[in-house]
């Protein structure tokens, strides 16, 4: 009969493998979970209340368009065509990019940016003084500005909005026509979401991120070549 001949494989090479096998488990993987993405280990200093305040926010802001006031507000104008997320508002903040931006940088824009906010929120209770979500976020804008101004190493150097400037920008938004007055109400609400998601995302998962990719640089792919003899 026929045989084949073997040849020894090492230690280090099985190894290799195995690291490579489908499903073969990664020391020290990083899982993406909310737990992992705030547990703070990446800066020494678990901000634990921070990350409460802002998934509390979270919770309640992206249940906006399952709300009462905004399933009564696409009834209203069902043959506008319009849709909340084209609708564009120069006035709103920049979210923290998710490239070249460092964590204190996106620190400092998530401030500025939660202060403008508090401003337009009272826009969104001028339209609609009963939303259960403004009512159970409104009060938390200033305590969650306090936390991320604790977390920076230069918080004098925010600039934020003056009660004159605020005055003014709810002006602006003051359209004579209902619909487009409601229209920024929502926009604002959904965009302040969108906003608070990239802040997350930028201060809590960056480091994370990069751990999972230095673990996948070191794994090189191994390619098996089978010789006849």
């Amino acid at each position: 009969s026929a045989s084949v001949e073997t040849h020894p494989v090492t230690h280090m090479m099985l190894g290799a493998l195995l690291m490579c096998a489908p499903g073969a488990p990664v020391e020290n993987a990083t899982t993406e979970s909310l737990a992992g993405e705030t547990s703070g280990e990446e800066e020494g200093k678990p901000p634990n209340q921070l990350a409460a305040v802002l998934m509390s926010i979270l919770g309640v802001t992206q249940q906006h368009k399952q709300e009462k006031v905004f399933l009564v507000f696409q009834k209203e104008f069902v043959n506008m065509g319009y849709e909340t997320d084209d609708y564009k508002i120069a006035s709103l903040p920049a979210v923290c990019p998710r490239f070249n931006f460092s964590k204190e940088a996106c620190r400092h824009r998530l401030v500025e940016g939660l202060s403008k906010y508090s401003a337009l929120l009272k826009h969104v209770e001028r339209e609609y003084p009963n939303s259960s979500i403004l009512s159970q976020v409104k009060h938390k804008v200033g305590p969650l500005i306090q936390l991320i101004k604790e977390e920076m190493r230069n918080s004098e150097g925010v600039t934020v909005l003056t009660g004159s400037q605020k005055e003014q920008l709810l002006k602006d938004l003051n359209h004579h026509d209902a619909f487009h007055r409601k229209m920024t109400a929502h926009s604002i609400l959904e965009q302040f979401h969108i906003f608070l998601v990239e802040g997350k995302r930028a201060l809590f998962n960056k480091k994370a991120k990069h751990r999972r990719s230095a673990i996948r640089s070191t794994i090189a792919p191994t390619h098996l070549f089978y010789t006849k003899f």
